[in-house]
């Protein structure tokens, strides 16, 4: 069918601020930038959870939507993701239903597996386990959202069973429900081609989340894996559903965004992330082509493929193309980085929010989306 509504947008943060700012003040400025996105029409924000990085500096999402609750009337809040390996999901269960109430129905999911190794370390997880802790994870937060008790679960990594301590009379032994029946909208991130998550997404019909450190053609593929994943478990996908993150940075003209996006935080994020990736398992979830050289994943590769920075016009362009290679999704979810020049990035998202999204959803319109 054609598109038949405008692409939403969004926004992310890891956060991504340097060490050397405090951290009151890292947290002051994320506020400052939800109420901004708030102001300019940004439909859902999302906080990424990381519990053990000097740079990425929320370690519970949901203290930090908590507190942007009180400042915010309108946009959807959610953590980007939920690290289900690192927490019991009876806790995760009763903590989330209790943020749905608080938000008056405004939170938004996304379920997955923390990837920083330190983080597993500090957990003692297995990263070669994380989309199976996950699955389990998420079959135990539905189960006790949608069931009454006694609520037993005997599995490979949780057993849990509350049976003998229910009471009726006294309301003892029941697990809270969210406010958004069955449950808040729930999202799993792909990084990956063939993603593991993106096929558990599709079969339980929760929406694909595109991460912003892959190439297009990754996008794509996660696309097709999780197409094929909703028709064999039943399901008609809707790309309506699908979230896309990039990284995009406006301003007047082509070479202003460009030579600031070169120095400036988040420029800075992703030479950063690829620092991390050559200590571990290299710098693949870069790569457009898996035979290219991690030497080859330098910045001048990723400002023509991750990164997006022009004005208007050119930004229009690169997007434009994006969608040619992967179809259209739903929600366009702009990053965000550290304010560490705060007007040229205020700039940014003015540009995003008034200009450029009017342009794409215009020039989309009658493309397919199924």
């Amino acid at each position: 069918m054609t598109l038949t509504s405008a692409i939403r947008y969004g926004m992310f943060i890891m956060p991504f601020h340097p060490p050397h700012k405090p951290l009151a003040q890292t947290y002051a400025e994320d506020l400052e930038l939800v109420v901004l996105a708030e102001e300019l029409g940004f439909d859902e924000f999302w906080i990424g959870e990381h519990h053990t990085m000097k740079y990425e500096t929320i370690m519970m999402p949901e203290l930090f939507i908590a507190r942007a609750l009180a400042e915010t009337s309108r946009i959807r809040l959610g953590p980007a993701p939920a690290c289900l390996n690192q927490h019991h999901p009876a806790h995760v269960a009763c903590r989330l239903a209790m943020l749905d109430h608080l938000s008056g129905g405004r939170l938004n999911l996304c379920f997955g597996p923390g990837s920083v190794t330190a983080d597993q370390e500090l957990y003692g997880v297995d990263p070669k386990l994380g989309g199976e802790m996950t699955d389990e994870a998420i079959d135990i937060i539905l189960k006790l959202w949608t069931t009454e008790p006694p609520y037993v679960h005997d599995g490979k990594f949780w057993k849990i069973a509350l049976k003998n301590s229910v009471d009726e009379e006294t309301g003892i032994g029941y697990i809270p429900k969210p406010l958004q029946r069955p449950t808040p909208p729930i999202a799993m991130p792909g990084m990956s081609r063939n993603s593991y998550s993106i096929k558990s997404a599709a079969r339980r019909g929760f929406q694909p989340f595109g991460h912003c450190l892959v190439p297009g053609n990754v996008l794509a593929d996660n696309w097709s894996t999780y197409e094929q994943a909703a028709l064999e478990a039943g399901r008609q996908p809707q790309r309506s559903d699908w979230k896309v993150a990039r990284a995009i940075f406006l301003a007047d003209t082509t070479r202003e965004a460009q030579q600031r996006t070169r120095t400036n935080s988040l420029g800075t994020n992703f030479q950063y992330i690829g620092r991390l990736f050559d200590k571990g398992l290299g710098r693949r979830i870069y790569k457009r082509d898996p035979d290219m050289s991690d030497a080859d994943c330098n910045l001048d590769y990723l400002m023509s493929e991750q990164i997006v920075a022009g004005d208007v016009d050119e930004v229009l362009r690169r997007l434009l193309e994006l969608v040619e290679e992967t179809g259209p999704f739903g929600t366009l979810v702009l990053m965000s980085y550290d304010w560490d020049d705060k007007p040229s990035w205020v700039r940014s998202m003015e540009l995003f929010a008034r200009e450029l999204m009017p342009r794409l959803n215009q020039a989309l319109v009658g493309v397919g989306v199924s």
